[in-house]
Protein backbone atom coordinates (compact mmCIF):
# COMPACT_ATOMS: atom_id res chain seq x y z
CA UNK A 1 0.00 0.00 0.00
CA UNK A 2 1.32 3.44 -0.85
CA UNK A 3 2.36 5.55 2.10
CA UNK A 4 -0.08 8.31 1.15
CA UNK A 5 -2.84 5.81 1.90
CA UNK A 6 -1.84 5.18 5.49
CA UNK A 7 -5.09 6.60 6.82
CA UNK A 8 -7.33 6.26 3.80
CA UNK A 9 -9.17 3.38 5.38
CA UNK A 10 -9.09 4.55 8.98
CA UNK A 11 -12.59 5.96 8.99
CA UNK A 12 -15.05 6.56 11.77
CA UNK A 13 -18.48 8.14 11.91
CA UNK A 14 -19.35 10.84 14.42
CA UNK A 15 -22.53 12.39 13.21
CA UNK A 16 -23.29 14.32 16.03
CA UNK A 17 6.39 23.98 15.01
CA UNK A 18 4.23 25.10 12.12
CA UNK A 19 4.06 28.79 11.30
CA UNK A 20 1.21 30.36 13.23
CA UNK A 21 -0.76 33.10 11.57
CA UNK A 22 -4.38 33.75 12.37
CA UNK A 23 -6.88 36.50 11.99
CA UNK A 24 -8.29 37.92 15.21
CA UNK A 25 -10.96 35.40 16.23
CA UNK A 26 -14.60 36.22 16.53
CA UNK A 27 -15.69 34.90 19.90
CA UNK A 28 -19.18 34.06 21.07
CA UNK A 29 -19.67 33.26 24.74
CA UNK A 30 -22.50 31.47 26.51
CA UNK A 31 -22.26 31.56 30.27
CA UNK A 32 -23.23 28.40 32.16
CA UNK A 33 -22.69 29.41 35.78
CA UNK A 34 -24.91 26.64 37.13
CA UNK A 35 -22.79 24.06 35.32
CA UNK A 36 -19.47 25.55 36.38
CA UNK A 37 -18.23 26.45 32.91
CA UNK A 38 -18.75 28.75 29.96
CA UNK A 39 -18.58 28.03 26.25
CA UNK A 40 -16.52 30.11 23.81
CA UNK A 41 -16.87 29.65 20.06
CA UNK A 42 -13.67 30.69 18.28
CA UNK A 43 -13.75 31.40 14.55
CA UNK A 44 -10.07 30.80 13.83
CA UNK A 45 -8.32 30.91 10.47
CA UNK A 46 -4.82 29.65 9.74
CA UNK A 47 -3.52 32.05 7.11
CA UNK A 48 -0.41 29.94 6.51
CA UNK A 49 -2.52 27.02 5.30
CA UNK A 50 -5.49 29.12 4.20
CA UNK A 51 -7.68 26.85 6.29
CA UNK A 52 -10.45 27.73 8.74
CA UNK A 53 -10.32 25.94 12.07
CA UNK A 54 -13.53 26.85 13.94
CA UNK A 55 -13.26 25.68 17.53
CA UNK A 56 -15.31 25.45 20.68
CA UNK A 57 -13.76 25.93 24.11
CA UNK A 58 -15.39 24.73 27.32
CA UNK A 59 -13.77 26.85 30.02
CA UNK A 60 -14.14 26.11 33.75
CA UNK A 61 -15.41 29.08 35.72
CA UNK A 62 -12.50 28.79 38.16
CA UNK A 63 -9.87 29.20 35.41
CA UNK A 64 -7.77 32.25 36.29
CA UNK A 65 -4.15 33.28 35.65
CA UNK A 66 -3.41 32.59 39.29
CA UNK A 67 -5.25 29.25 38.99
CA UNK A 68 -4.51 27.82 35.51
CA UNK A 69 -6.38 24.66 34.59
CA UNK A 70 -5.46 21.55 32.59
CA UNK A 71 -6.46 21.50 28.92
CA UNK A 72 -7.78 18.63 26.79
CA UNK A 73 -7.78 19.00 22.98
CA UNK A 74 -10.43 16.78 21.38
CA UNK A 75 -10.44 15.59 17.75
CA UNK A 76 -13.83 14.56 16.38
CA UNK A 77 -14.56 11.57 14.15
CA UNK A 78 -15.29 11.64 10.44
CA UNK A 79 -18.42 13.69 9.80
CA UNK A 80 -18.36 15.38 13.19
CA UNK A 81 -17.95 18.99 14.27
CA UNK A 82 -16.84 21.18 17.15
CA UNK A 83 -20.35 20.82 18.62
CA UNK A 84 -19.98 17.08 19.20
CA UNK A 85 -18.91 15.07 22.25
CA UNK A 86 -20.39 17.76 24.46
CA UNK A 87 -21.18 15.23 27.21
CA UNK A 88 -17.45 14.73 27.72
CA UNK A 89 -16.54 18.40 27.36
CA UNK A 90 -19.15 19.56 29.88
CA UNK A 91 -18.14 16.91 32.38
CA UNK A 92 -14.45 17.71 32.10
CA UNK A 93 -14.97 21.47 32.36
CA UNK A 94 -17.25 21.03 35.37
CA UNK A 95 -14.43 18.96 36.90
CA UNK A 96 -12.01 21.86 36.40
CA UNK A 97 -10.38 20.89 33.10
CA UNK A 98 -10.81 22.96 29.93
CA UNK A 99 -11.86 21.14 26.75
CA UNK A 100 -10.96 22.52 23.31
CA UNK A 101 -12.73 21.11 20.24
CA UNK A 102 -11.37 22.10 16.81
CA UNK A 103 -13.45 21.33 13.74
CA UNK A 104 -11.57 19.64 10.91
CA UNK A 105 -13.18 21.28 7.86
CA UNK A 106 -11.92 18.67 5.40
CA UNK A 107 -13.53 15.77 7.28
CA UNK A 108 -16.33 17.41 9.24
CA UNK A 109 -20.13 17.28 8.89
CA UNK A 110 -19.92 18.84 5.44
CA UNK A 111 -19.28 15.33 4.08
CA UNK A 112 -22.97 14.54 4.66
CA UNK A 113 -24.13 17.48 2.55
CA UNK A 114 -24.35 17.57 -1.23
CA UNK A 115 -25.20 15.01 -3.88
CA UNK A 116 -25.85 11.66 -2.13
CA UNK A 117 -24.38 9.80 -5.11
CA UNK A 118 -21.06 11.54 -4.42
CA UNK A 119 -20.95 10.63 -0.73
CA UNK A 120 -18.37 7.87 -1.20
CA UNK A 121 -16.03 10.26 -3.02
CA UNK A 122 -16.40 12.81 -0.22
CA UNK A 123 -15.63 10.19 2.40
CA UNK A 124 -12.56 9.03 0.48
CA UNK A 125 -11.30 12.60 0.16
CA UNK A 126 -11.88 13.15 3.86
CA UNK A 127 -9.72 10.11 4.68
CA UNK A 128 -6.87 10.97 2.31
CA UNK A 129 -3.40 11.41 3.78
CA UNK A 130 -3.50 15.15 3.12
CA UNK A 131 -6.54 15.52 5.37
CA UNK A 132 -5.11 13.16 8.01
CA UNK A 133 -2.03 15.39 8.21
CA UNK A 134 -4.13 18.57 8.11
CA UNK A 135 -5.97 17.33 11.18
CA UNK A 136 -2.69 17.08 13.08
CA UNK A 137 -1.82 20.62 12.04
CA UNK A 138 -5.30 21.76 13.10
CA UNK A 139 -4.57 20.53 16.62
CA UNK A 140 -1.16 22.16 16.63
CA UNK A 141 -2.62 25.41 15.31
CA UNK A 142 -5.44 25.71 17.85
CA UNK A 143 -3.11 24.78 20.69
CA UNK A 144 -0.58 27.40 19.60
CA UNK A 145 -3.35 29.95 19.29
CA UNK A 146 -5.10 29.30 22.58
CA UNK A 147 -1.83 29.40 24.51
CA UNK A 148 -0.53 32.53 22.77
CA UNK A 149 -3.51 34.86 22.95
CA UNK A 150 -5.64 36.33 25.72
CA UNK A 151 -6.76 32.99 27.13
CA UNK A 152 -3.21 31.63 27.41
CA UNK A 153 -2.59 32.35 31.10
CA UNK A 154 -5.73 30.42 32.01
CA UNK A 155 -4.15 27.08 31.09
CA UNK A 156 -1.50 24.96 32.77
CA UNK A 157 0.93 24.26 29.92
CA UNK A 158 2.41 21.28 31.75
CA UNK A 159 -1.02 19.60 31.94
CA UNK A 160 -2.24 19.17 28.36
CA UNK A 161 -3.89 16.02 27.02
CA UNK A 162 -5.27 14.95 23.65
CA UNK A 163 -8.40 12.87 23.06
CA UNK A 164 -10.30 11.66 20.04
CA UNK A 165 -12.93 9.29 18.74
CA UNK A 166 -12.45 7.05 15.70
CA UNK A 167 -10.70 9.14 13.01
CA UNK A 168 -10.04 11.60 15.83
CA UNK A 169 -8.33 8.82 17.78
CA UNK A 170 -6.01 8.37 14.79
CA UNK A 171 -5.22 12.08 15.00
CA UNK A 172 -4.60 11.77 18.73
CA UNK A 173 -2.22 8.82 18.19
CA UNK A 174 -0.19 10.86 15.70
CA UNK A 175 0.32 13.81 18.06
CA UNK A 176 0.98 11.35 20.91
CA UNK A 177 4.00 9.89 19.13
CA UNK A 178 2.98 7.24 16.58
CA UNK A 179 5.80 6.73 14.09
CA UNK A 180 4.51 7.02 10.52
CA UNK A 181 5.99 7.77 7.11
CA UNK A 182 4.24 10.55 5.22
CA UNK A 183 4.60 11.99 1.75
CA UNK A 184 5.63 15.34 3.26
CA UNK A 185 9.33 15.53 4.23
CA UNK A 186 8.60 18.61 6.35
CA UNK A 187 6.34 16.55 8.60
CA UNK A 188 8.67 13.74 9.60
CA UNK A 189 7.74 14.11 13.28
CA UNK A 190 4.06 14.69 14.05
CA UNK A 191 4.39 14.34 17.80
CA UNK A 192 3.49 17.36 19.92
CA UNK A 193 5.65 17.22 23.02
CA UNK A 194 3.29 19.46 24.96
CA UNK A 195 0.88 16.52 25.13
CA UNK A 196 1.19 14.57 28.37
CA UNK A 197 -1.59 11.97 28.01
CA UNK A 198 -3.99 10.59 25.39
CA UNK A 199 -7.52 9.19 25.40
CA UNK A 200 -8.18 6.91 22.41
CA UNK A 201 -11.84 6.02 21.85
CA UNK A 202 -12.66 3.47 19.12
CA UNK A 203 -9.21 3.88 17.55
CA UNK A 204 -8.82 2.32 14.06
CA UNK A 205 -5.37 1.05 13.03
CA UNK A 206 -2.92 3.18 11.06
CA UNK A 207 -2.98 1.31 7.76
CA UNK A 208 0.07 0.75 5.55
CA UNK A 209 2.75 1.64 8.09
CA UNK A 210 4.04 -1.77 9.09
CA UNK A 211 3.50 -3.81 12.27
CA UNK A 212 1.51 -2.07 14.99
CA UNK A 213 4.34 -2.41 17.51
CA UNK A 214 6.69 -0.68 15.09
CA UNK A 215 4.28 2.22 14.64
CA UNK A 216 3.03 2.53 18.23
CA UNK A 217 5.74 0.93 20.33
CA UNK A 218 7.48 4.25 20.97
CA UNK A 219 4.42 5.97 22.42
CA UNK A 220 5.48 6.54 26.00
CA UNK A 221 2.88 8.86 27.48
CA UNK A 222 -0.08 7.50 29.48
CA UNK A 223 -2.98 6.30 27.33
CA UNK A 224 -6.58 5.31 27.96
CA UNK A 225 -8.19 2.99 25.38
CA UNK A 226 -11.99 2.73 25.26
CA UNK A 227 -14.06 0.44 23.03
CA UNK A 228 -16.94 -2.06 23.09
CA UNK A 229 -17.64 -5.54 21.74
CA UNK A 230 -19.90 -4.05 19.04
CA UNK A 231 -17.49 -1.24 18.14
CA UNK A 232 -17.34 -1.97 14.41
CA UNK A 233 -16.68 0.34 11.46
CA UNK A 234 -18.30 -0.90 8.26
CA UNK A 235 -17.54 0.96 5.05
CA UNK A 236 -17.29 -0.10 1.42
CA UNK A 237 -14.09 -2.14 1.19
CA UNK A 238 -13.19 -1.71 4.84
CA UNK A 239 -14.11 -3.23 8.18
CA UNK A 240 -12.56 -2.55 11.58
CA UNK A 241 -13.61 -4.25 14.81
CA UNK A 242 -12.87 -4.29 18.52
CA UNK A 243 -9.90 -6.57 17.85
CA UNK A 244 -8.18 -3.64 16.14
CA UNK A 245 -8.63 -1.46 19.23
CA UNK A 246 -7.17 -4.18 21.45
CA UNK A 247 -4.21 -4.64 19.08
CA UNK A 248 -3.47 -0.92 19.35
CA UNK A 249 -3.54 -1.18 23.15
CA UNK A 250 -1.18 -4.18 23.09
CA UNK A 251 1.22 -2.43 20.70
CA UNK A 252 1.85 0.51 23.04
CA UNK A 253 4.23 -1.45 25.20
CA UNK A 254 5.99 1.62 26.62
CA UNK A 255 2.79 3.40 27.59
CA UNK A 256 1.25 3.29 31.03
CA UNK A 257 -2.08 2.24 29.61
CA UNK A 258 -5.56 1.17 30.52
CA UNK A 259 -8.03 -0.73 28.32
CA UNK A 260 -11.79 -0.76 28.80
CA UNK A 261 -14.04 -2.95 26.61
CA UNK A 262 -17.75 -2.51 27.26
CA UNK A 263 -19.98 -5.53 26.69
CA UNK A 264 -22.57 -3.50 24.77
CA UNK A 265 -22.81 -0.46 22.53
CA UNK A 266 -21.71 0.20 18.97
CA UNK A 267 -19.23 2.56 17.36
CA UNK A 268 -21.45 5.63 17.63
CA UNK A 269 -22.42 5.17 21.25
CA UNK A 270 -19.44 7.33 22.22
CA UNK A 271 -20.87 10.32 20.32
CA UNK A 272 -23.65 12.57 21.61
CA UNK A 273 -26.22 10.49 19.74
CA UNK A 274 -28.66 8.07 21.28
CA UNK A 275 -27.93 4.99 19.19
CA UNK A 276 -29.86 1.82 18.47
CA UNK A 277 -28.68 0.54 21.85
CA UNK A 278 -31.42 2.72 23.34
CA UNK A 279 -31.41 5.73 25.65
CA UNK A 280 -30.83 3.82 28.88
CA UNK A 281 -27.79 1.89 27.65
CA UNK A 282 -26.43 4.96 25.89
CA UNK A 283 -26.75 7.04 29.06
CA UNK A 284 -25.04 4.36 31.18
CA UNK A 285 -22.10 3.98 28.77
CA UNK A 286 -21.66 7.74 28.54
CA UNK A 287 -21.83 8.18 32.32
CA UNK A 288 -19.25 5.45 32.88
CA UNK A 289 -16.99 6.87 30.16
CA UNK A 290 -17.14 10.40 31.58
CA UNK A 291 -16.19 9.13 35.01
CA UNK A 292 -13.37 6.92 33.72
CA UNK A 293 -11.86 9.67 31.57
CA UNK A 294 -11.90 12.09 34.48
CA UNK A 295 -10.11 9.62 36.76
CA UNK A 296 -7.51 9.06 34.04
CA UNK A 297 -7.01 12.78 33.35
CA UNK A 298 -6.70 13.69 37.00
CA UNK A 299 -4.14 10.95 37.45
CA UNK A 300 -2.18 11.88 34.34
CA UNK A 301 -2.30 15.67 34.53
CA UNK A 302 -2.51 16.62 38.19
CA UNK A 303 0.48 14.77 39.60
CA UNK A 304 3.26 17.07 40.67
CA UNK A 305 5.97 14.62 39.56
CA UNK A 306 6.54 12.38 36.54
CA UNK A 307 4.05 9.50 36.27
CA UNK A 308 5.24 6.35 37.99
CA UNK A 309 6.01 3.27 35.93
CA UNK A 310 4.69 -0.13 36.91
CA UNK A 311 7.98 -1.36 38.32
CA UNK A 312 8.40 1.73 40.52
CA UNK A 313 5.03 1.08 42.12
CA UNK A 314 6.40 -2.04 43.77
CA UNK A 315 9.62 -0.32 44.87
CA UNK A 316 8.76 0.06 48.54
CA UNK A 317 11.95 1.94 49.60
CA UNK A 318 11.36 4.50 46.88
CA UNK A 319 7.74 4.90 47.93
CA UNK A 320 8.66 5.27 51.59
CA UNK A 321 11.08 8.04 50.60
CA UNK A 322 8.32 9.80 48.66
CA UNK A 323 5.02 9.86 50.62
CA UNK A 324 3.36 11.91 47.88
CA UNK A 325 4.16 9.19 45.38
CA UNK A 326 2.64 6.56 47.69
CA UNK A 327 -0.50 8.66 47.95
CA UNK A 328 -0.72 8.97 44.19
CA UNK A 329 -0.24 5.23 43.72
CA UNK A 330 -3.03 4.51 46.18
CA UNK A 331 -5.28 7.05 44.48
CA UNK A 332 -4.68 5.52 41.05
CA UNK A 333 -5.30 1.98 42.27
CA UNK A 334 -8.39 2.89 44.22
CA UNK A 335 -9.81 5.12 41.49
CA UNK A 336 -9.48 2.58 38.72
CA UNK A 337 -10.44 -0.45 40.78
CA UNK A 338 -13.46 1.28 42.30
CA UNK A 339 -14.60 2.45 38.87
CA UNK A 340 -14.28 -1.09 37.50
CA UNK A 341 -16.18 -2.52 40.45
CA UNK A 342 -19.02 -0.02 40.11
CA UNK A 343 -19.40 -0.68 36.39
CA UNK A 344 -18.54 -4.37 36.19
CA UNK A 345 -21.96 -5.22 34.74
CA UNK A 346 -21.05 -3.09 31.70
CA UNK A 347 -17.59 -4.54 31.22
CA UNK A 348 -16.30 -7.34 29.05
CA UNK A 349 -12.68 -6.51 29.80
CA UNK A 350 -10.75 -4.16 32.01
CA UNK A 351 -6.96 -4.18 31.99
CA UNK A 352 -4.60 -1.69 33.59
CA UNK A 353 -0.91 -1.75 32.73
CA UNK A 354 0.09 1.17 34.93
CA UNK A 355 -0.75 -0.20 38.35
CA UNK A 356 -0.21 -3.54 40.02
CA UNK A 357 -3.81 -4.40 39.18
CA UNK A 358 -4.59 -6.53 36.12
CA UNK A 359 -8.27 -7.41 35.98
CA UNK A 360 -10.42 -8.87 33.24
CA UNK A 361 -14.01 -9.82 32.78
CA UNK A 362 -14.75 -12.43 30.15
Amino acid sequence: MKRREFLTRSLGFATGAVGLAATTPAVGAMASPAQGHRILDLELFDTVRQRPVPSRLYLPQQARPEHPVPLIVFSHGLGGSRMGYSYLARHWSNAGMASLHPQHVGSDNSVWRGNPFELLQRLQAAAHESEALARVLDLRFVLNHILSFDQGPLFNTSSIAVAGHSYGANTAMLVAGAQVTTGNPNLADLRDRRIKAAILISAPPLIGQGPARQVLGTVSLPTLHITSLEDTINLPGYRSTVEDRIAIFDAMAQSQRTLVVYNTGGHSIFTDRTTRSGPETSARIKAATKELCTIFLRRSLYLGHPPLRTESMTDQPALRANPAAQSDVNSVQQGLSQWAYRHQDLLDRFTSRDTSMHSQWK
